[in-house]
């Protein structure tokens, strides 16, 4: 068994499009919409072979946005550009910027929809 156990995430959407436009402008990345069991799903790219797992922002009846609970990490190479990209963009800043030693950066986001979102920059 593989020691990477997260293989698939799902952010919540009230409205999918205000989402995926959030997503790819704070994360500079395209997202891939699609029906999946009946819900519509935003795909985030990913690597077949690449580190890390897939995941989707889904707007459904059993999706609900929240900042209580559990949190994604999303790694990028700047919180700051990443922060005010997510301000510019209908977010907010929840946690700001951190070091964290060694191990680099963190800050937390609110995004469009009201999930909390944490952000890591490693260290140079």
């Amino acid at each position: 068994m593989s020691t990477n156990f997260v293989v698939h995430f799902e952010i919540p959407a009230l409205d999918l499009d205000r989402a995926i436009v959030f997503y790819s402008a704070v994360f500079q990345t395209t997202l891939t919409r699609e029906e999946i069991d009946g819900y519509d799903m935003a795909m985030f790219p990913v690597e077949d072979e690449g580190f890390g797992a897939s995941g989707a922002l889904v707007q459904g009846d059993v999706y609900i946005p929240s900042i209580e609970g559990c949190f994604l990490y999303f790694g990028v190479e700047s919180i700051d550009e990443t922060v005010a990209r997510a301000l510019a963009n209908g977010g907010s800043e929840m946690y700001p910027k951190k070091s964290n030693g060694e191990l680099g950066w963190v800050a937390e986001i609110k995004d469009s929809e009201g999930n909390r979102i944490a952000l890591h920059q490693p260290a140079s």
